[in-house]
């Protein structure tokens, strides 16, 4: 039985890092994406996996569950090589094959581009995580440029519109596609306006598609997480904000990304058949209404 209480708790180090979307080299304390506790069952035998921001944080927690579950992963991430690699050797390290796929999800051609290389290595798409993200603090609207705007909205679901209809070509019925959401979908924090609105238009997008899919038998759901303890958090946010950071959940910490693996292969499985146009929340016992 795991202790829900085992992790790190408030005040976290102080600690800042000056690149987005960060490295998980630095961040003290180190986060878990399972590397020493995830054990898998085959859950995911024999499927193909392509997770955008599966470098670091929550994507490679997934891709880490994925490949124990039995399923090959191609690996999208932006410029964090070093991470990626790390990853990679962990997919590696289960037996399945790794495909890195570095890249700008802004850039609508990279979109296209990296669903074929996909589909090119591995013959077709079973399971599509959107997961990658972009977030900056702010604490007035002015202070956000257009070109800031802009970036948040084609980085969140911008690129999860052209990369899913990319992959919809390569996709059969028994498919799945997750996508990662937030508290803040439900619950937006102010100073992360531009962040929670795209975490609002995901929700929304996912139930959507939910219906637009089902005829053909693939099915979409999303994943609220609530404050996860990724590279995401000492990039883009103030000092006193990453110290507190989970503080305001009833578990008074922060959840692994570790924490979060399951749902993604649960949703991902054939176990969840009739899961569809759902969202699911991980956010430390905080309720999502």
């Amino acid at each position: 039985m795991t202790d829900t209480q085992a992790y790190p708790r408030p005040p976290m180090p102080s600690q800042q890092q000056d690149s987005r979307p960060g490295l998980t080299a630095p961040m003290d304390p180190p986060p878990d994406h399972g590397e020493s506790s995830y054990k898998g069952s085959n859950r995911l035998e024999g499927k193909i996996a392509l997770i955008t921001g599966a470098d670091s944080g929550i994507g490679r927690a997934v891709a880490i569950a994925y490949a124990r579950e039995g399923a090959d992963v191609a690996i999208s991430y932006l410029n964090e090589h070093e991470d990626a690699q790390d990853t990679a050797r962990w997919v590696e390290k289960a037996g399945r094959r790794a495909l890195l796929l570095p890249g700008d999800i802004t850039d609508r051609a990279h979109c296209r581009d990296l669903v074929a290389k996909t589909a090119e290595a591995f013959g077709r798409i079973d399971v599509l995580v959107n997961n990658a993200a972009y977030q900056a603090t702010y604490d007035k609207l002015e202070d956000i440029s257009d070109d800031e705007w802009d970036k948040t909205y084609s980085t969140n679901i911008g690129a999860m519109f052209r990369i899913t209809k990319a992959a919809l070509a390569h996709m059969n019925a028994g498919g799945a596609i997750i996508n990662t959401t937030s508290v803040n979908a439900d619950a937006p924090n102010p100073g992360l306006i531009a962040y929670a609105s795209t975490k609002g238009a995901i929700q929304n997008f996912t139930g959507g598609l939910a219906q637009l899919l089902a005829e053909r038998g693939i099915r979409v759901n999303c994943v609220a997480p609530g404050p996860i303890w990724t590279p995401l958090i000492p990039s883009t946010m103030p000092p006193s904000s990453v110290e507190n950071f989970g503080m305001q959940t009833p578990m008074k910490r922060p959840g692994q990304p570790a924490e979060l693996a399951a749902v993604y292969v649960m949703l991902a499985s054939d176990e969840a058949s009739y899961i569809s146009g759902a969202t699911v929340a991980v956010t430390g016992g905080k309720p999502i209404i």
